[in-house]
This record gives C-alpha cells, structure tokens and sequence, in this order.
C-alpha cells in the first residue's frame, strides 16, 4: 500500500567517537542538537525526497543510511570485490534499464537449450530460478490451512477466524472504497463543468461560489481529498489501487476456493516434489513490481543518469521468484534459500512474511544451511505496525522460535522508519519488537526502480531490508573476509542510537525508544558500519 493509500484507508473506515581510524570517525545520535530540531523534509528538492535514504542524520536532519557520506569519505572509487545478492521475492524486470547490468549471471548454463549444463538440478537458470512457474495470484496460508486441513486443531481454528474476518472486511472495504471513488468521480466531472475547464487547481475549487447544496457537497468532498493528495487524478489513482487491492484480497487472498498454484503442478506440501518451476524468474505481469522495486533499492546502477542509485556499487542481484501476490510457500522460500546458497549468494534479501507457517521446519532448516555456508539473510519485520514479540503476532520466517535463542546468527531482521526525525520516526505500519526486530532503516516513500523502465515511490519493511542488504553487501565487497555474523553484529552495533521516544503503530499514546522495541535500540547506518567493519577487519575491535 502506498502512504496516501494508507491516509485514506485509516481516515475513511554531535558526539564523536573515535575508533582509532585516522581521520575517518564513528558517528552517533547528536541528541542536544537534533532532538528538537525540526525535520527538513519539506524543503528538501524532488532529487534529495528521490534519495532521502541515503542523507545523513547529522548534515541534513534527515534519518537516512549516511550512503552519499560513505561513498564520499569511504569508499570514493574503490570497488571491492563483488558480491552475489539473491533477492528472493516476487519476479524481477531482467530488462530493466537500470538493473540489467547489475544481473547475477550463471556462466556455466548456456541459454534457452533446455538442459541442466552445469548440473546444479536447475534447468536454463541463467540470472537464477522461477519456483512459480506460471502462477501469481495465491491464497494467504491462513486460507490454504482452512482449505486443507493443514495443521492442528488449534491452528486450524486460528486460521478459520482469520480468514472469516479478514474476508469479510475485504469485501466491505471494496464497497466503501467504490462509493468514494463514484461520489469524487461525480464532484471531479461537477466542477470541471462548472469552472469550463478539464484540469483545475486546489485554489479554484474552493473560490467556486455553490449555487445549490449539490454544488456544495461536490466542493467539499474535492476539498477532502484535498487533503491526502496534491490533485484529484492522484486521489483516483490511489482509490483504484484500494480497490483492487481489497478485490485481490477477496478473490483471491482469502477466497478458499480459489487454487493458484495448480498451474505449477507440484505439491507445495511435499519436500520432495521439487522438479518444478523454471529458469525465468522475470516479472509475469506489471502489478508484479515488488522485486524490482527491490531490486533497485540494493543495487541500482549507481550515476547512470537514470532514475535512481541503488546502495551497493558492486554487486551482482541473483533473481529467485518465490513470492506471489499472497503468501509464499514455505517449499519454494526453503529451496530458495538453498539455490542463492548453493550458486554463489554471499546475501539474501528476503521481503516477504506470513503469519501462519505449517511448514516452517524447513525454512529454519535452510536458515541453517546458508549460516553454515557463511550467508547473511536479510528479513523484512512486516508491516502489521504489532509487537513481534507477543506470541499472537508471529511473523515467518524468523530466528527466535517462540521468542527462545536464536536458532543462527546469520539472520537480521529490518523494521521501517519515516523521513521524520522525532516521535514519529517509526513508520505506523513497522513491526517491532526487542527479540525478533534486530534495527530499523528508511522504508516510507523509497524511490526505486519499476517494471517497464519506470520508477516509482512505494513503502513498507519490504523497503528498509534491501537497504540493509545493501549495506551488508558494501561491507562484504570491501571486507570479505568477515564472516555473515560478523557483518549482522558490525551493522546492529553501528547504528545511531535514538533517545527520542516513538509513536509504535502510529499511536502517540504508545512510545518506546528504539532500544525498547529493537534488540540492537539503534538505525542503519553505512558510514559507521564501513567505520566499523575496517576496524573488525584489522583485530582492532573484538565482537
């Protein structure tokens, strides 16, 4: 969901410490002066709004990763070694301009001949593997158990309330959102004819003088809108998308009649069916954009001159479509994160979740493996704006099984956080939660790439991990001989620390510091983990 999709969905219904580094120093939180400060999002240009997250908290007042600070002070023109980042999430625009040179290629796999050349058990998986096959639209797993059976009693009748509930407020939520968008398609086509023109400014509507109470209300649902979107074809464009947001939640996410995943033709249930799918893990349709969004916030061509710069400079993004337009299946995230493993990945971003995991065993299983083999997995903390730590509010895949140690320590887990530096830095919709969220990062407005050469804003922790997950690629490029753990520990450790309460939920009457809701109480930062990650490199610093 967009932000203004958001507004509309709720509003209708300087210290320094020095590390020994030379000239090049830590940063932390510099409370006195910042605390009460105001943000300066508003005055920032289009470009700075397009790269918020990569501004420094210290020189701008704005809550970003200190990218630009790290490339200038840090990194300048030296590359590193490469890095594989597997994003494993829904398919991936291959074709994208500002993508398709930064594209894992496998060279042992000769295109489109229809063999396994280089024996890996995946055919023709030249930028990496489709475990969809076909398939897109899917049930969320709460419907899949209520279908099925899957599970205990006790699940099954958490997920039958689910999906009763959920189904139902999906299906009136549909019809509230028609209902507005005919009262402003009524009052958009009343005063265009009153004013005699087709575009018309926020001024203009309310210099109308109404003659009758018609008129009026047309003016005042406009002046509404007004006040969540800069212009009415905005307004529409975001209550078109709520609707189909609210249809694909009916007919598909919580329909349990509805059946996705046979055009696959495997048995998602079964481990051991695993000779499905296929080698092309580009986006089917245009609605399918999530991995190309965030496929960008890591990795998108740095200075081209095209839309946007992604964190990393020298990586190369290994597509696995896993995720549909639902839930994924606990099979095709588990086989996933054995095939980024197995065919090179050093990272994983993973911006997925669920509530419900009847499989989740081999999920935890495959966490395991990549810890074994040195990965770092980048998880997204939801977006539910709930306490991961409250049993009731589980978010899969995780590492603390109900909230006890953690099963690997390659695993980080990312919640989002606003442009706005004070107590409502903590974006509504962010999970948190001391065990299970490990740090937060910029995830509200991130601009980045979209199918079709195109780039857009979206939100979400979907958007705060690849930042992490590129961040974690930087120090891996330029250190690469610290280990996955090490990598998770220098990020958590580095980041700002806040001493300013935050609204959780978007609730002012609920605050907590960072250190409260978070295991490491601090936000991303790149320059402090490059900082950082030199000093792990050299044995200055012991973890």
């Amino acid at each position: 969901m967009t932000p203004i999709f958001n507004r509309l969905f709720f509003g209708f219904s300087t210290a320094l410490l020095c590390l020994g580094c030379g000239a090049t120093t830590l940063i932390s939180t510099p409370i006195e002066n910042i605390d009460a400060m105001p943000s300066k999002i508003a005055d920032l240009t289009d470009a700075q709004k397009k790269n918020w997250g990569h501004l420094d908290l210290v020189t701008d007042t704005i809550p970003g990763m200190s990218v630009d600070k790290a490339y200038a002070e840090i990194i300048g023109t030296k590359k590193g070694q490469k890095v594989i980042v597997a994003v494993l999430d829904s398919g991936i625009d291959l074709k994208h301009e500002d993508l398709d040179g930064v594209l894992w290629t496998n060279k042992g796999e000769r295109p489109g001949d229809g063999k396994d050349n280089d024996k890996n058990g995946y055919v023709d998986d030249i930028h990496g593997y489709n475990f969809l096959g076909e398939s897109y639209n899917e049930q969320l797993e709460a419907a899949r158990i209520v279908k099925l059976k899957l599970g205990d009693a006790t699940m099954q009748a958490k997920a039958k309330a689910k999906v009763d509930e959920e189904y139902a407020k999906a299906v009136q939520n549909k019809q509230q959102y028609e209902q507005i968008l005919q009262a402003v398609k009524n009052a958009d086509a009343a005063v265009k004819k009153e004013l005699g023109k087709q575009a018309y400014t926020k001024k203009e509507v309310a210099g109308i003088k109404p003659k009758d109470q018609a008129m009026q209300q047309h003016i005042n649902v406009l002046m509404q809108m007004y006040t969540f979107a800069d212009d009415i074809p905005t307004v529409f464009d975001e209550l078109e998308g709520g609707i189909k947001h609210f249809s694909d939640q009916a007919n598909y996410n919580y329909n349990v009649n509805f059946d996705g995943r046979k055009i696959v033709g495997d048995n998602p249930y079964d481990f051991n069916d695993n000779n499905y799918g296929n080698g092309n893990p580009q986006n089917r349709v245009d609605d399918e954009s999530h991995g190309t969004h965030v496929a960008g916030i890591i990795a998108a061509e740095r200075n081209n001159g095209k839309g946007a710069n992604g964190v990393a400079n020298n990586v190369a993004i290994m597509s696995i479509r896993a995720v549909p337009n639902g839930d994924e299946y606990d099979k095709d995230i588990a086989l996933g994160i054995r095939y980024a493993v197995d065919n090179g990945a050093k990272i994983i971003n993973g911006s997925f979740g669920k509530s419900f995991s009847p499989n989740a065993a081999w999920v935890y299983d495959a966490i395991k493996y990549a810890a074994a083999k040195d990965v770092l997995i980048v998880h997204a903390a939801g977006n539910d704006g709930a306490n991961l730590d409250d049993p009731n509010e589980p978010n899969f895949p995780n590492d603390a099984i109900n909230n006890g140690p953690e099963i690997a320590d390659n695993l980080i887990t990312v919640g989002a956080l606003n442009p706005d530096y004070g107590g409502e830095l903590l974006a509504e919709y962010s999970n948190y939660g001391k065990i299970n969220v490990d740090i937060f990062a910029p995830g509200t407005a991130i601009y980045s790439t979209y199918p079709n050469n195109e780039y857009e804003y979206s939100p979400g922790t979907s958007m705060a991990a690849p930042g992490v997950a590129g961040i974690a690629a930087l120090i891996r490029s330029q250190y690469p001989k610290l280990t996955a753990s090490q990598v998770k520990k220098i990020i958590m450790e580095s980041g700002l620390a806040v001493k300013t309460k935050v609204a959780l939920g978007g609730d002012a009457s609920k605050a907590a510091n960072l250190n409260e809701i978070s295991t490491s109480g601090k936000m991303a930062n790149a320059y402090n983990a490059l900082i950082m990650a030199e000093s792990v490199n050299k044995g200055k610093i012991q973890l």
